[in-house]
């Protein structure tokens, strides 16, 4: 069984989906109406903008939803790619949502776009960050951000991205994140083992209470915006429930900009759902990383960053068609 899971924030890069433009037709219009929806230039922005330009969350979401939806459309269209379940990590469950025919293209690029404006305005440029934990499991995340909280006096500090294994995510005051990363010793907080700390390169404290004015603000963009049943279940990252109601999906949206992105629980509810063979769709290879970390064993992941691994992937949907018929 096929699922498909659609990035977020941090795998954007300049040049993202010029291939698909190029070379299908269907990506092509897909790229004009996202332009004409936005009154930007997206091509130009995914193919000739800075890295710069890129990083600043108004543009990153717009083009991830652009580049995923694109490349979902291509599979779909031109090689009969048909999920049965979806996920995306963090505004990567926009790209799901779309595909699952939940939301339209249009409607969700002109929320992606709000989101990102109203997530960088949500705290002050400098006053918050994301830092990376690398040694340290969820609950041991947890009691050190209860710790660092009571022992700085300063709040919040969160698990916010829980995507692997020994990778978690936190999120909040820039300076609880670069007290943790310049001052803690395991001595400090008996039981738990050494950690490293990798501060991430992101312009906002993503999916923690400083996200407050963003949750609101998305809630009354969404409020406005037709959902529908999603075609397919779509595992949400605020609880990992995999999701029809349209309603449902939209108050999940709502709710992920506080909340924490609960990857491995998403991955490890599309695995039950009988899902072995796995696509990432859009650009880079950040979700495939996370998901042989998370299930090597069951889950067989493809990308589709070039033709061929385009290719790749439909000789893989062509023998798993052969070979579910003749099951």
């Amino acid at each position: 069984m096929w699922s498909a899971i659609f990035p977020g924030q941090g795998s954007q890069h300049p040049g993202m989906g010029k291939f698909l433009y190029e070379d299908f037709v269907a990506a092509k219009r897909l790229f004009e109406e996202a332009s004409d929806t936005l009154s930007l230039n997206m091509r130009k922005l995914c193919f000739d903008g800075s890295e710069s330009d890129l990083a600043q969350t108004e543009n990153t979401q717009p083009c991830m939803l652009l580049v995923s939806t694109a490349a979902f459309t291509v599979l779909a269209q031109e090689f009969g790619f048909t999920p049965r379940v979806a996920s995306g990590h963090s505004v990567g469950e926009f790209s799901a949502i779309v595909a699952a025919k939940a939301l339209s293209f249009s409607d969700a690029l002109r929320a992606v776009r709000q989101r990102g404006q109203a997530m960088q305005s949500a705290v002050p440029l400098g006053e918050g960050g994301m830092t990376a934990v690398m040694g340290l499991d969820f609950r041991q995340v947890s009691e050190l951000c209860v710790w660092a909280e009571k022992t700085t006096g300063k709040s919040p500090v969160q698990p916010a991205n829980i995507n692997a294994p020994g990778q978690i995510v936190i999120s909040g005051k820039k300076s609880i994140l670069n007290w943790l990363a310049q001052e803690f010793k395991p001595e400090m907080l008996p039981g738990l083992p050494r950690a490293r700390f990798v501060a991430l390169k992101v312009s906002a404290p993503f999916h923690c209470a400083m996200m407050k004015p963003a949750e609101e603000a998305m809630a009354s963009v969404l409020a406005a915006i037709p959902f529908a049943t999603a075609a397919f279940p779509v595992v949400q990252n605020v609880n990992a429930q995999a999701v029809q109601s349209g309603d449902d999906l939209r108050r999940g949206l709502v709710q992920q900009v506080v909340a924490p992105v609960r990857w491995v629980e998403c991955m490890s509810k599309i695995g039950a759902m009988g899902s072995h063979l796995t696509v990432e769709v859009g650009c880079g290879k950040v979700l495939s990383g996370l998901a042989k970390k998370i299930d090597r064993e069951r889950l067989r992941t493809f990308n589709v960053n070039s033709l061929e691994e385009i290719k790749q992937l439909a000789t893989a949907i062509v023998k798993e068609t052969h070979d579910h018929s003749q099951g």
